[in-house]
């Protein structure tokens, strides 16, 4: 297999990871799988890593994601 199509077939899982990640928070059905309000949110995610409480949002989404990945939510 050559390199390219290794470097490719690593991007495409990851792509599906990350979309899995929307999948299992529930954000396709509550927002009916709408795009707009999606990408929206993401920028907004975007946006709220750029500012002065970027640290604090890290820290607080880190600790909610791990708790529930370990079922604790």
């Amino acid at each position: 297999m050559r390199t390219w199509q290794v470097e490719r077939r690593k991007r495409t899982r990851h792509l599906i990871e990350l979309g899995g990640l929307v999948a299992k928070a529930g954000i396709v059905e509550l927002t009916a799988d709408d795009r707009a309000i999606i990408y929206g949110a993401f920028l907004w995610i975007a946006e709220k890593l750029q500012s002065e409480d970027a640290e604090g949002a890290r820290v607080r989404w880190a600790q909610k994601g791990k708790d529930a990945l370990r079922g604790q939510v």
